[in-house]
């Protein structure tokens, strides 16, 4: 009955983009981040439904799409670079079989970010991009954020629509997507069009940032836990009084610890203790390994190039009671483990020119959102939206970098296509500008009155 039911609604999207073509782009965004082929049983995982929605999507943007005003920005050319450089990595790869398998979904990933932008042409596009984009993450986040709150979950335990570990449905993944997207969930419940934010739209957007906030405790990710301060932190800069945001923010933390449940706590508390938990140990020895492999090979060994590595790390067990506690310290050894960073998957996998075209991308972004968020900041009744939506892609991406430091989502495709945004917005704002800053030259005539000048 599922298989059905995703495959109507997508038989019905499919059908509304050959009326409005722009449709196929929101289309290949709901499969990209959702993979319905991938909580299908027999109907939809035969189809190749993601590469038949880019499909549609180019054709439907060559054919009937206005190209009079399309921008290209350095950050695509930075992304195209990017894209060839890790073509060239894959050929020459530690492990060619292995990144073969990358390669086939991260090249989608980056050229899908170059062609986007260039459909954002309007402002009801890009609020469409970012409307599906939210809503798609979202129904993974409220079937987490109901089983959180009726006591599941637990670190890898937390089943969310479909028992794999990948995308979005990996716990430290949903948990650093979910808290990126509250400030553009935030941004709709003010300054939406398609669905115009009255009480029952900010109804659903305060209830949709609260399963947001639950999807890190039923996951038991301490990266959750992380950009949830990280979160704290960045709303502060719009606080017109803050002393009171921040006392309500630490009684609301206090409120909230008797409510979480104790596999949360305790995991939360090996924040502190790294060496007595595996997987931060673990962590630690593959960066220390990633810096001398990418010392000895500086222009990185190609997707999946961790597997060569073997690992000696420090593990300290507590024996006895916490007055009278003792230490003890083994080595251990593993082999094989993955980087655990998008940044250091960067190092390792696409050497030091790779990490620096990937930090130029991340780093440019949040550049330009500034510029954007400080020129429009003043803005009133037309451009009223565009300094609040800069400012919450930044954030957004802010959170996204932060969480990237603990797990290895370099390619994550959700981030790309805010990246996309970003520069859609950007260069429909350069746009406009330019068009509002034209103005015909006009001649003084003899007589006093003035005519526009002839070619």
């Amino acid at each position: 009955m599922r298989d059905v039911a995703f495959l109507a609604f997508l038989a019905a999207i499919f059908a509304m983009g050959f009326r409005k073509p722009f449709v196929f782009v929101l289309t290949y965004v709901y499969i990209d981040i959702v993979s319905p082929q991938r909580l299908t049983y027999l109907l939809l995982n035969s189809i190749p439904i993601s590469m038949v929605a880019a499909g549609l999507t180019v054709l439907g943007w060559l054919a009937l799409d206005d190209k009079r005003d399309v921008r290209v920005v350095p950050r695509q050319g930075v992304l195209l670079l990017l894209l060839l450089y890790c073509a060239y990595t894959t050929h020459n790869a530690d492990f060619p079989i292995e990144a073969q398998d990358k390669w086939e979904w991260v090249w989608k990933a980056l050229a899908f970010a170059i062609f986007l932008p260039l459909t954002l042409r309007t402002k009801l596009r890009i609020e469409a991009l970012l409307l599906f984009m939210v809503l798609s993450a979202s129904s993974i986040i409220i079937t987490g954020g109901v089983k959180t709150a009726l006591g599941g979950g637990g670190y890898g335990q937390l089943s969310l629509m479909a028992d794999i570990n990948a995308g979005l449905y990996e716990g430290s993944t949903i948990s650093t997507v979910a808290i990126a997207i509250i400030p553009l969930i935030l941004w709709f419940s003010r300054y939406g069009t398609i669905f115009p934010p009255d009480w029952r739209v900010r109804t659903f957007c305060y209830a949709l940032c609260f399963a947001c906030l639950l999807i890190p405790v039923g996951t038991s990710t301490r990266t959750g836990l992380l950009c949830i301060a990280l979160l704290a932190i960045l709303m502060l800069r719009d606080a017109k009084r803050r002393m009171l945001y921040i006392g309500l923010m630490g009684a609301a933390g206090v409120m909230a610890i008797p409510f979480l449940p104790s596999a949360f706590t305790q995991r939360m508390e090996t924040i502190q203790s790294y060496q007595q938990d595996e997987s931060a140990s673990t962590r630690i020895a593959v960066w220390k390994w990633t810096i001398d492999y990418a010392s000895e090979n500086p222009l990185g060994g190609g997707f999946e190039a961790y597997r060569q590595n073997r690992i000696r790390y420090n593990m300290v067990t507590t024996e006895g009671s916490e007055n009278n506690a003792k230490l003890d310290t083994r080595v251990a050894i593993d082999a094989g483990r993955a980087y655990h960073s998008a940044y250091f998957e960067m190092l390792g996998e696409q050497g030091y020119p790779g990490l620096l075209m990937w930090l130029i991308i991340h780093l440019g972004g949040l550049f330009r959102m500034e510029v954007l968020r400080r020129r429009y900041r003043a803005s009133e009744g037309e451009w009223a939206w565009v300094a609040p939506l800069a400012t919450a892609l930044q954030h957004g991406h802010m959170i996204y970098l932060l969480g990237a430091a603990f797990i290895g989502i370099a390619f994550q495709p959700f981030i790309y296509l805010l990246i996309g945004a970003q520069i859609g917005l950007d260069s429909y704002c350069g746009r406009r500008r330019a068009e509002m800053a034209w103005r015909p030259i006009r001649r003084k005539h003899r007589h006093g009155h003035t005519e526009p000048a002839t070619a």
